[in-house]
């Protein structure tokens, strides 16, 4: 692994260079000053998924949702949950498949919740149904070897 890593900002996502020792640090963003990793998914549309699946370097979960699903309602705490324990080795983003169809079509995503594990904008991994918090993170961490 490089010594720094691009980290997408969860608020304005402007790339910043962060020492991949000093991640777990609480850094913050070099534009708006807001920390890199608050343990809360963000939520991300077309222009923002592009710069975290595609030209950050921390590997990205996307959690493809709908509003009107229950199951998706039912998991989202849990995705909440289980940033707690993964950021800042990864982040964890929402994509709202009804406010951003193009993602959902561009993925082939056919039921929700999807969970897709991309790293440098290739797709690792893919999970459908809800899950709880312990089994995101169980499953991610066996994607990641």
């Amino acid at each position: 692994m490089s010594e720094a890593l691009l980290v997408a900002c969860p608020h304005c996502h402007t790339l910043n260079r962060v020492p991949h020792t000093r991640l777990a640090e609480a850094p913050v963003c070099g534009r708006c000053g807001k920390r890199l990793f608050d343990a809360h998914p963000v939520a991300l549309d077309a222009a923002s998924f592009d710069v975290h699946a595609g030209r950050a370097e921390l590997p990205l979960l996307v959690d493809f949702w709908a509003p009107w699903c229950g199951p998706c309602l039912t998991m989202a705490p849990q995705f909440q949950a289980a940033a707690v324990q993964l950021e800042p080795q990864l982040r964890l983003a929402k994509v709202d498949t009804e406010a951003v169809p193009a993602l959902g079509a561009r993925f082939g995503i056919r039921s929700i919740p999807t969970l897709v594990l991309f790293r440098h904008g290739r797709e690792l991994a893919r999970q459908s149904g809800a899950m709880s918090a312990a089994d995101i993170v169980r499953w991610v961490r066996a994607q990641r070897g």
